[in-house]
């Protein structure tokens, strides 16, 4: 009878050969219910080793106003600079196996499924993501829908017992919250900024999503027709991009749900991270356990132009 034997020399580079492959089919990998990769623009400039970002918040303020020909005090535009530094952190997750793994799929002749390797690649995706979002109380990091310089407030109590929650609104009054944020956005920026992005809680995206604009037969919900209808597509002649964020149902003030609207521009805002997630090279952890360590670091979510942001809260 054939025996098979592994030496410890034979495992590793065996291990180090399967991490080889698995590590490129996990980077091809796409995680769809991800939000945060198109909607939240991400710096992955600087040193990877970098343990702080400093940034500046800019606000403009001036007005012209009627002058004489001769007069030497002309108005001036200024800038409104903030100064912020936040800083870095390194997070970390991988995968591994121990030496009977190894043998057995050498013995086979057969590859070591990536089953891991996507594991730990989603699980950084997922820490990712809610970092972009909702930062990190721990580490002090600010996320897309919680910036303490953005200005928060509700919606209009004018549904059904003067309710500010959609589902007791009509699909005008629901309109008209949704055109109240953009335009405050519009408004506040002296018409400059045009937040083009609408980001809500995952229960008002499926009403909007599954209920009728009215009862008379026209077979379009009321999601189609903000599409399309309100003050942003209406001065750009682009559809809104309106996507839902989980978490949201309980992110505004007093627990109350939220809607974020933004430009979605990296002169806005911006994800800080100076490292990417990336496997390191894999190591013998134990007389029988190899691992494949991966690791990334993150700050949380700059922003940099305030007055393009705008919360609503009570939805």
């Amino acid at each position: 009878m054939k025996h098979f034997q592994m030496d410890a020399q034979v495992a590793m580079s065996f291990a180090v050969s399967q991490a080889s492959r698995i590590n490129a089919t996990v980077y091809q990998t796409r995680y769809p219910a991800i939000r945060y990769r198109g909607l939240v623009p991400v710096d992955t400039t600087g040193p990877e080793w970098v343990k702080s970002i400093t940034y500046f918040s800019l606000d403009g303020v001036g007005q012209a106003e009627w002058m004489n020909a001769g007069a030497d005090d002309v108005p001036r535009a200024e800038l409104i600079r903030a100064k912020t530094e936040t800083t870095v952190s390194m997070a970390a997750i991988g995968y591994g196996w121990n030496l009977e793994e190894l043998a057995q799929a050498q013995m086979l002749g057969v590859d070591l499924a990536p089953r891991k390797g996507q594991a730990a690649r989603r699980a950084s995706e997922e820490f990712i993501d809610q970092v972009a979002f909702f930062g990190d109380v721990a580490k002090g990091f600010y996320g897309v829908t919680n910036q303490p310089g953005v200005t928060a407030g509700d919606v209009a109590a004018v549904g059904t017992g003067s309710s500010t929650e959609w589902a007791n609104k009509t699909p005008g009054q629901i309109l008209a919250d949704v055109n109240a944020i953009l335009s405050g956005v519009f408004v506040d920026s002296n018409t400059v900024e045009l937040a083009g992005v609408l980001l809500l809680p995952y229960t008002q995206m499926h009403y909007l999503g599954t209920t009728l604009l009215n009862d008379n037969g026209a077979e379009r919900t009321i999601l189609s027709w903000l599409r399309e209808n309100n003050v942003y597509t209406m001065e750009t002649g682009q559809p809104l991009t309106i996507r839902a964020v989980r978490g949201l149902e309980t992110a505004g003030d007093g627990g109350t749900a939220r809607m974020v609207a933004y430009r979605n521009d990296e002169e806005v805002l911006r994800l800080n991270m100076p490292m990417p997630f990336r496997f390191f090279p894999v190591w013998q952890t134990g007389p029988f356990r190899y691992e494949v360590p991966g690791a990334f670091r993150i700050g949380g979510v700059d922003v940099s132009l305030p007055g393009a942001m705008r919360y609503a809260d009570g939805i």
